[in-house]
């Protein structure tokens, strides 16, 4: 028994040197920056979704500051709204940025892809069975109304039923709404992260899950922070290091969900049970990037599929290169220790 109980004690007295000696570490480095390096991050989603946490994770966790970064981080009311889509345009912060923002002419480029797929599923009230049951129906337009995502994801649903935007009815509001307005019947239709399409059927077990939307569009390129082109210009090493910090944000998050659990439930204001069923999902779909993000084939398909809806001018379509730095990335991902392979994970 003493032999056992010396063996549990002494890897208890590992674990807590290992955590300790981290922590140290990280404080050091920290204290030997000569200067602390701002930066303002933002997240698409007020509060955020778990997906979008890595942020957080990184800056709890000391990946920021290790690399001299002081990061900001600031939410907004979906990637595509105005004041999101200014402090991009104005090099203020790093945001989430599109194939159609570009192809509009705002001087921005991704540098990092931080959820090449799509996390969401999109539920919908019980009576609905099928993609053609939305006409006439109440359809959610929350991050961005028209041209934003839950807009533009109805919108390719409808299409599978040989509907239009015109079929349906579509309403703006607060990102925050999402569920409740689904839940209090406010809208028949919305795109949930995995969050609170758990919470949506704990709550409400009748609500139905009409279509995943990785299978719905599986090449579609999720979510990229970008920054302005002068900024990159100005500044690479930044962008580069702040990049590395959230990659490595990333990996822990698959490979120490119990750690970071507690990170993104305080950032998130949600349930234990409901982050914890997220990050599983999350994972398990390859959903947070571990490497770079990028692929050209998933951004060439983002940028077709965005001029062929008429969200780009087909002769005005940006190049990948002009979307996706994929060389700052990779940069980033030999800042982080160089590529890794995660289970079925490689993005």
């Amino acid at each position: 028994m003493w032999k056992g109980y010396r063996s549990i004690c002494l890897i208890a007295l590992a674990a807590g040197g290992v955590a300790i000696a981290d922590a140290a570490t990280r404080g050091a480095a920290a204290q030997n920056c000569s200067a602390m390096r701002k930066i303002n991050i933002a997240v698409s989603v007020a509060p955020p979704n778990v997906v979008h946490t890595s942020p957080h994770v990184a800056k709890e966790l000391g990946f920021f500051a290790k690399r001299c970064i002081e990061p900001n981080i600031i939410q907004f009311e979906g990637g595509a709204s105005a004041t999101a889509s200014a402090a991009a345009a104005q090099g203020s912060a790093i945001v989430s940025v599109s194939d159609v923002a570009i192809g509009r002419g705002m001087k921005v480029q991704q540098f990092w892809g931080l959820a090449p797929r799509m996390p969401q599923a999109y539920m919908v009230s019980p009576d609905v069975k099928t993609a053609a049951d939305l006409k006439g129906k109440k359809l959610s337009a929350t991050g961005g109304g028209v041209g934003g995502f839950n807009w533009r994801m109805g919108r390719e649903i409808l299409r599978t039923a040989g509907l239009t935007v015109d079929d349906a009815h579509f309403i703006s509001a607060a990102t925050a709404g999402r569920l409740p307005g689904l839940l209090a019947g406010q809208i028949d239709g919305v795109a949930l992260h995995p969050e609170d399409v758990y919470l949506a059927k704990k709550q409400k077990p009748a609500l139905n899950v009409l279509v995943q939307l990785a299978d719905l569009m599986p090449n579609y390129m999720f979510n990229a922070y970008g920054a302005s082109l002068e900024w990159i210009a100005r500044d690479r090493a930044l962008l580069r290091d702040t990049a590395a910090a959230m990659i490595e944000a990333n990996r822990a998050m698959f490979r120490d969900k119990a750690n970071v659990m507690p990170i993104i439930e305080k950032a998130t204001d949600k349930p234990r049970d409901a982050v914890e069923y997220a990050i599983d999902v999350l994972t398990k779909n390859c959903i947070w990037s571990i490497n770079t993000g990028f692929d050209p084939a998933r951004t060439q398909w983002s940028i077709d599929n965005s001029a062929e809806n008429g969200d780009l001018e087909k002769d005005r379509k940006p190049t990948v290169e002009q979307v996706a730095n994929i060389q700052l990335a990779k940069e980033a991902v030999e800042a982080a220790g160089g590529p890794v392979t995660i289970g079925n994970c490689k993005d």
